[in-house]
């Protein structure tokens, strides 16, 4: 069924971009006003703007619907609800102490003396 589903998905997804592109824009019809031979179409000056603009808004009925469907059969037949619980933990590493700072190591000064934050010039 999920195939079956993915396939007409594919088909009403041409369909659908086949009739976005074979419909004219707005700016088509001040074109058509001068003679451009819109009137010599298949479905006449007028029929076409109705009939593609049905048949997309059906087109795209089914495209939403067929998504929703295939959604939830994803979602049916997936055995867990999220990857989170698919992911398994890894077994906990036993803790590593750090090595002791020996006594005789001072830690450097934050901030170097005030003469030596100046640059040194060539002379």
């Amino acid at each position: 069924m999920y195939t079956i589903l993915v396939v007409i998905q594919v088909l009403v997804a041409i369909a659908l971009i086949a009739l976005v592109l074979l419909q004219h824009g707005k700016g088509a019809d001040a074109g058509a006003a001068f003679g451009s031979g819109a009137s010599g179409t298949v479905f006449g000056a007028r029929g076409s703007a109705n009939f593609l603009s049905t048949a997309t808004a059906w087109l795209a009925a089914a495209f939403f619907g067929i998504s929703l469907a295939l959604a939830y059969f994803v979602n049916a037949r997936s055995e867990s609800r999220s990857l989170v619980d698919q992911v398994t933990t890894p077994a906990a590493a036993p803790a590593i102490a750090a090595p002791a700072i020996p006594a005789e190591v001072t830690p450097a000064p934050a901030v170097l003396p005030v003469e030596e934050q100046k640059p040194k010039l060539p002379e």
